[in-house]
């Protein structure tokens, strides 16, 4: 089978995959929804039960939709900073950008005690790790300028994350328990918070993330092979670094503003997709990386919710506990990595 005939039979079947997952996961829930309502829902249809019409589309849709932006926005930040600083270890986290985005939201959900009384709303925890986020990626961004070396600046990403955990740390000695509290489930991370309102502003800057990560395809592929090759092939190492950053802080910091820290996808996925594909084109890795993350995100999410009750589980935990074990097997089974 020629070799683009196999990597359209596997995109086929992964959309395919994505699709069967996210009408599972619309479908459980704490209340018994049959599929065939649900169903009718998507195809536009009105049902007769208002309140299972309210759920499906005022909560598991747009929760659905969270799920897909966040788990392929961070599995393609992660293909985006493995490629970026060639080692399997480098995650979407690595620059501190997410860690900016908890300090804001430490700021806010903690702070009070020393910085006054703050309002607090899904919006404002919103803006203040956004905020946060973006304040790293412009000292990321300068220090980007200055240094040459990727592992220089990939140690100096690993300080900034330090640093803004020294200072949560300090912001928790002082806060309340309430206040702690807050900030603790928070860093649980979540996918079912969201609105359609704010699921549109997470999508366009999950699609701009995107959008830089296939313009930078070619200078991706020169990277793998080393900076002074890229260079021989007349790739921009301060550009292109500076473009796949500021990707990279858009993926991570509004995915981590918006549904709080989730861990272990945008490591893995990566290497799962490289795997599956055995390849190391971005043009196919681009792609099914966040088809991947997509579908491990629902299924995660799927399991965390536990269907039929009203109890649902921290999502981090989910994602470590069912892709993890996934990812240990496949690295076993092939004895080597991709790098």
């Amino acid at each position: 089978m020629h070799p683009s005939t196999s990597y359209r039979s596997r995109f086929l079947l992964l959309i395919l995959i994505l699709l069967a997952v996210w009408i599972l996961n619309v479908s459980l829930g704490s209340v018994r929804i049959p599929l065939s309502a649900t169903l009718a829902t998507l195809f536009g249809q009105t049902l007769e039960n208002s309140s299972w019409a309210y759920i499906i589309t005022q909560y598991r849709f747009p929760k659905a939709m969270t799920a897909i932006l966040v788990g392929g926005g961070l599995s393609l930040s992660g293909l985006l900073m493995q490629t970026l600083f060639r080692n399997p270890l480098a995650g979407p986290f690595v620059l501190g950008i997410s860690s900016g985005a908890s300090l804001g939201a430490a700021v806010l959900l903690m702070g009070s005690t020393l910085l006054g009384a703050l309002l607090f709303s899904d919006l404002s925890l919103v803006v203040a790790a956004s905020i946060g986020s973006f304040l790293v990626l412009l000292v990321v961004l300068m220090v980007a300028n200055q240094v040459r070396d990727t592992m220089t600046l990939l140690i100096i990403g690993l300080m900034f994350g330090s640093i803004t955990a020294a200072i949560v740390s300090v912001l928790a000695y002082f806060s309340a328990a309430e206040q702690l509290q807050r900030f603790i489930f928070w860093s649980y991370g979540s996918v079912g918070s969201l609105s359609w309102y704010q699921n549109r502003i997470l999508g366009t800057l999950v699609l701009v993330g995107g959008v830089l990560s296939v313009i930078s395809i070619k200078n991706l592929n020169a990277l793998l092979l080393g900076e002074h090759y890229a260079q021989s092939l007349g790739v921009s190492l301060k550009r292109s670094k500076l473009v796949i950053i500021v990707a990279t802080g858009l993926l991570a910091g509004s995915i981590t503003a918006f549904a709080g820290p989730i861990a272990f996808v945008g490591l893995a996925v990566p290497h799962l997709t490289r795997q599956v594909f055995a390849t190391m084109e971005h043009k196919i890795l681009i792609p099914a990386v966040f088809l991947y993350g997509a579908i491990l995100m629902l299924l995660c999410d799927t399991i965390a919710q536990l269907p039929t009750t009203a109890q649902v589980l921290p999502i981090n935990a989910i994602t470590s506990l069912v892709g993890a074990p996934v990812v240990i097997w496949l690295l076993v089974k092939k004895r080597k990595m991709l790098f």
